[in-house]
């Protein structure tokens, strides 16, 4: 789910980057904001920085007595995204393999798994080309979008990311186009 926080954050402005113009010392924090954002993939309490959006306080700040480097505490406004459990998302098929399918969602990036076991009446069918597909000819292969619900998340530490396990059980879920362009 994408949602809108407020959140504190610490920004750290090199020295060589202060000016004692109120203008270029708030452009010189802004710009490290967005590196450090960017540099901070997820946490298992928000998910995902998707984007931040916009900076509503600047805090004072404080030398640093090592480097003279410049600590500003900030709050700002950020998308992000977290999965959860009972969540119906979209994914884009970017592997099958025999025993289910790999998905990518939003900056999740193939660590979405719909097991064969939860795919209702599909079944996988080898090949060149590898598919999942049921008895009303309904396909599941590369590049297709799929709606799916989310039955679990697990936070990995060591990566900064969640895997997620995948149902296809239950009312319209499943393929709902092919995507044009591939990975």
């Amino acid at each position: 789910m994408y949602l809108n926080r407020e959140l504190p954050w610490n920004v750290v402005v090199p020295s060589k980057q202060l000016h004692s113009e109120g203008l270029l010392l708030q452009e010189a924090i802004i710009l490290q904001l967005l590196e450090d954002f960017s540099d901070h993939k997820a946490t298992s309490e928000y998910g995902y920085f998707v984007a931040p959006t916009s900076l509503e306080r600047i805090g004072d700040g404080k030398v640093r007595q090592d480097s003279g480097d410049v600590l500003f505490p900030v709050v700002f406004n950020c998308i992000t995204f977290k999965p959860f459990r009972e969540e119906i998302l979209c994914g884009i098929v970017t592997n099958i393999v025999k025993r289910g399918v790999i998905l990518s969602c939003g900056p999740i990036k193939k660590k979405v798994y719909l097991s064969a076991t939860k795919m209702g009446d599909y079944h996988h069918f080898p090949g060149k080309n590898p598919v999942f597909q049921n008895d009303k000819d309904s396909k599941i292969e590369k590049y297709m979008l799929v709606r799916f619900k989310v039955l679990d998340t697990r936070w990995i530490e060591t990566q900064r990311e969640f895997h997620i396990l995948g149902s296809l059980e239950g009312d319209h879920l499943g393929p709902i186009y092919s995507c044009e362009s591939s990975f």
